[in-house]
């Protein structure tokens, strides 16, 4: 047993020393590394022998995959620097270089937010004073300045997203929606971060984005693509983003701002990417800015203005009467706009709908349908092409006139009576008399089927279906056997 052996002759010595095993422990932790780096560095010949695990390699992960929130540095002691204006212009370059590192230092607004308020106002004091400083010097954002100002604002801006409050909605994963390209992380961060629930937050990141749009040309493209795919996300996997709206705002002032003719890029990004966003719940929520949009693209280029409203019409919702109120709204905004020679292609589709809606129990809706004939130039739009146009409202305004339980759309309902007839009186006076002799020969129809289907125990009025006749199997027939007696064939 020579490591028994080997032990019992350490022991004493271990005793005759005198130190204690805290001392012992603290020689142990400060040889380990040494070791370590020397079996890594260069391993003996009796280590090819053994087969010894090797160490596992130390991932280090990114901080944004680490926590949800900014984590705070460990250092936050800020010392105050002397102001810019204090000191000699050839300093003021290190002096603002110093003031952007020290801004890096990150606190904790969390947990503990009446913590380290000395330092935090160190560290807003010189933002506020290095802010000003750009702002009223000219040449001050030298070479060496540009990298600092950028990794100051990566490390106070860039992190992952808080899961979010609605149950429903996806969460952000790090892991998997990490960008691939490299050269252009800083915007992509930047758009993500749009998904915060804070709208302060969102209408910085607005101003900021329309900023870098604006300056940085050979990015524009870029930028373009990756809003498509976060409007792409949203539409087509998860239905929830908390910064559509600003993210349509900004498309809304580049859409402004699109040369003529359109590129077929453009066209595109209408009809895949901005069109298919009214299918989505949230509209409400964004609806405005998207509407605006549409617009702007019409009064661009007049001639999408049939797959615009026939794409609407498409998506024209079933049973959210709300939703359905928003879809007038922004057909109006688009009949003030549109050209005569295009309203021809899509008024008989689009009045159709419009029946439909004066139609609807839903008051709301009806009004608002309605209140298209107080539109002047919806209405000599509408009077340039009476005969097509009125054939199609008549039966349903005729018909709510009476029957809709709503006071005021009878009033509305009677208004456009009115200006019909004012229009043309003679087409006026021929659709009643259509509409009253086709209601007459309904009438008539249903009265002569009404005896035969009272009478007729087929045709009953209310009954539950009979269930289907299945032929059963047919009896035998009796044959006269053959071989038998002569009397059998009589």
């Amino acid at each position: 047993m020579p490591n028994k052996n080997k032990k019992e002759k350490e022991s004493p010595k271990a005793g005759k020393s005198g130190k204690s095993s805290k001392e012992g422990q603290d020689i142990i932790d400060s040889e380990i590394p040494s070791r370590k780096n020397s079996l890594i560095a260069a391993p003996s010949a009796a280590s090819s022998k053994i087969k010894v695990p090797a160490p596992q390699p130390i991932v280090k992960r990114d901080r944004r995959q680490n926590s949800s929130r900014l984590s705070a540095s460990n250092n936050r002691e800020l010392q105050k620097l002397p102001s810019l204006k204090d000191v000699p212009p050839a300093d003021q370059e290190k002096l603002f270089i110093q003031k952007l590192r020290q801004c890096c230092v990150l606190f904790d607004f969390v947990s503990d937010p009446l913590s380290d308020l000395k330092w935090k106002e160190v560290k807003r004091a010189a933002l506020s004073e290095m802010v000003e400083y750009i702002t009223h010097n000219r040449n001050v954002i030298t070479e060496p300045i540009y990298p600092e100002v950028v990794h100051m604002f990566a490390v106070n801006m860039f992190r992952t997203l808080p899961p979010s409050s609605n149950p429903t909605g996806a969460e952000f994963d790090p892991e998997e929606d990490e960008p691939t390209l490299e050269a252009a992380w800083p915007h992509l961060q930047l758009l993500e971060l749009f998904d915060s629930e804070d709208p302060r937050e969102r209408d910085f990141l607005k101003t900021t984005l329309h900023r870098i749009y604006g300056k940085f040309l050979g990015l524009r493209a870029y930028i373009r693509k990756q809003i498509n795919n976060i409007f792409y996300r949203f539409i087509y996997e998860t239905e929830h983003h908390n910064g559509i709206a600003e993210l349509l705002e900004i498309l809304g002032s580049i859409i402004n701002g699109f040369a003529l003719p359109l590129k077929e890029e453009h066209k595109i990004f209408l009809l895949k990417v901005l069109l298919p966003l009214h299918k989505v719940k949230s509209l409400s929520v964004y609806h405005p800015q998207l509407a605006y949009c549409v617009v702007q693209f019409l009064e661009k280029d007049s001639t999408l203005t049939e797959p615009v409203v026939m794409a609407l019409l498409k998506y024209w919702p079933k049973t959210h009467s709300p939703k359905e109120v928003m879809f007038l709204n922004e057909l109006e905004e688009i009949l003030d706009v549109i050209e005569p020679s295009e309203f021809v292609k899509i008024m008989e589709p689009l009045f159709r709908q419009l029946a439909k809606c004066v139609s609807s129990p839903h008051f709301q809706v009806a009004e608002r349908a309605l209140y298209y004939w107080n539109n002047e130039y919806i209405m000599s739009l509408i009077s340039d092409n009476a005969a097509k146009i009125l054939p199609i409202m008549f039966p349903s305004l005729y018909r709510n006139s009476k029957t809709h339980w709503n006071k005021t759309i009878h009033g509305l309902i009677y208004n456009a009576l009115k200006l019909f007839m004012e229009m043309n009186q003679k087409l006026f006076d021929d659709c009643t008399q259509q509409f009253k002799a086709e209601k007459l020969k309904h009438r008539r129809t249903r009265r002569r089927s009404g005896p035969w289907r009272a009478a007729s125990p087929s045709f009953p009025r209310t009954c539950t279906p009979r269930a289907p006749w299945r032929p059963t199997a047919a009896p035998r027939s009796r044959r006269p056997r053959t071989g038998a007696s002569p009397h059998a064939r009589l």
